[in-house]
């Protein structure tokens, strides 16, 4: 699982029948920066990605997301989707290894 920040959603005008009941929300991963204390904004460039969401994730939240073959794992069928949101991360405490 890796953690991330929900920066926007995504609107569909026809979707597969399979994401019924969810959203899909554009998402960018938190680096080391953002673990050692940094402000999730400014946003760094490029890297962000969609996941697929059914817990009700919205803008600002910082999620624990699933990609790759495990993300279709809780669907009865074959679903086109590359990340899942598994968690809504209420706080996050991280102290760096000492160097």
């Amino acid at each position: 699982m890796r953690l991330g920040h929900v920066i926007g959603t995504v609107t569909l005008h026809t979707a597969d029948a399979g994401l019924k009941g969810g959203r899909l929300l554009v998402v960018q991963p938190c680096g080391r920066a953002q673990f050692a204390g940094a402000p999730m904004l400014p946003l760094a460039k490029g890297n962000s990605l969609i996941v697929y969401d059914e817990l009700g994730a919205g803008l600002g939240n910082v999620i624990g997301y699933t990609e790759g073959g495990e993300a279709t794992t809780p669907f009865s069928r074959p679903i086109a989707i590359d990340a899942l949101c598994a968690a809504i991360i209420d706080q996050l405490h991280y102290t760096p290894p000492a160097a």
